[in-house]
């Protein structure tokens, strides 16, 4: 097989969907030594982060050149068998698509998005996943959730899990404590959350939990470490910290590479995720993977990824994540059993098991096309 893979967001720090293609290529040059990959990548010096093996591309950045006139001129081109994308597809496609939905938040909350960036997704999101031959996503919240928001087959949308990458495991505490002083400046223990400053993230109210937290239990020496890349949303986090009255205990380290967060979640004495929606959650697996203690929100994907091995809470109650904080930090048997289980529940998740599950997909694909060979599938009108 030939197999085309939308490989933009590589390098360009968009965190999930760049963890997600660039752990996917590596799984599946893994498993599958007989099909030829190409990437299609569309920043300089992207072809670094792919792997040998794999025929590296360029597209445009610039989305509207890359899905109108770069991609499809490169599959009329290429002519791969199947083509693989994330939410969005090009505007004309001369190959079977299958794309990767992680979830539909821009459906379900469209608070958390700019209205441009909503009523993008919201029209290219359901071109794409109208007219693929499958639909990929993470976990059996998100598709249903999926279901719920396009009239198509249930057969065709699939639950492939995903991982934390396996560069993330437990190091030496000393020299994590050692690489996040030297690297990053922080020093003294410290409770971390990892995500994008965006609203659905949650950054305020875990702000104000914290705050909360330390006013009621001043021996708590802790500070919050939130290590994400700004968004046009940033401007209230940071000031929801400077009206906290702990601002001094509050540090923001703005996006930081894999190394460093492998280093931050090994120092730290738990991982907090309080985001109010998530279609996976792999910060919380990557958390686990590292042996920290785990607490996140009990809403939508993260209690079937957390599965038992970390504390749930309500993130829309101070008092619930304040709670979830005092009882981890303050109860070393229950922070060294929640340790013990997210070690035991990490390694259940892994890149080459999804990437064997995705090549199976392709193969469907494939075959399917093979015996209807005139046959395109055809966007239904309804949703």
């Amino acid at each position: 097989m030939k197999i085309a893979i939308d490989a933009h967001a590589i390098g360009r720090h968009l965190t999930g969907n760049e963890v997600y293609v660039r752990s996917l290529l590596r799984g599946l040059v893994a498993v599958d030594r007989e099909s030829n990959y190409l990437a299609y990548v569309s920043v300089p010096g992207a072809g670094d982060f792919v792997p040998a093996g794999i025929t590296v591309k360029r597209v445009s950045n610039n989305p509207f050149v890359r899905l109108g006139f770069d991609l499809p001129r490169r599959l009329r081109s290429d002519r791969p068998d199947v083509v693989h994308v994330q939410f969005t597809g090009p505007i004309l496609c001369t190959a079977p698509e299958v794309v990767s939905v992680h979830d539909v938040s821009f459906l379900e909350h469209t608070e958390y998005f700019t209205w441009e960036r909503c009523l993008q997704l919201r029209l290219t999101v359901r071109r794409t996943v109208l007219r693929a031959s499958r639909v990929l996503t993470g976990t059996e919240f998100a598709r249903k959730s999926i279901l719920r928001a396009y009239n198509v087959d249930p057969d065709k949308v699939v639950t492939v899990p995903i991982a934390a990458n396996p560069s993330f495991r437990p190091i030496a505490r000393e020299r994590a404590q050692r690489d996040v002083l030297n690297r990053l400046k922080i020093d003294g223990p410290y409770i971390l959350t990892v995500g994008d400053l965006q609203p659905r993230k949650n950054h305020i109210g875990l702000i104000h939990a914290f705050a909360d937290l330390l006013r009621n239990q001043p021996q708590i020496r802790h500070k919050l470490v939130c290590a994400g890349k700004p968004t046009w949303f940033a401007p209230q986090v940071y000031d929801a910290a400077r009206r906290s009255g702990i601002a001094d205990r509050i540090v923001f380290t703005g996006f930081v590479e894999d190394g460093d967060l492998l280093s931050l979640y090994n120092a730290c004495d738990c991982f907090i995720f309080p985001s109010y929606y998530e279609g996976f959650g792999i910060p919380i697996l990557e958390a686990m993977a590292c042996g920290r203690a785990v607490a996140c929100s009990n809403t939508s994907s993260m209690p079937e990824v957390a599965d038992g091995a970390g504390i749930l809470f309500d993130p829309n109650s101070r008092a619930e994540i304040g709670r979830a904080l005092s009882d981890i930090l303050i109860d070393t048997g229950l922070r060294a059993r929640l340790e013990r289980l997210g070690l035991q529940r990490a390694p259940q998740f892994t890149w080459n098991r999804t990437a064997e599950r995705t090549l199976g997909i392709y193969q469907d694909v494939v075959e399917e096309k093979k015996r209807t060979p005139e046959t395109m599938p055809v966007p239904s009108m309804r949703q």
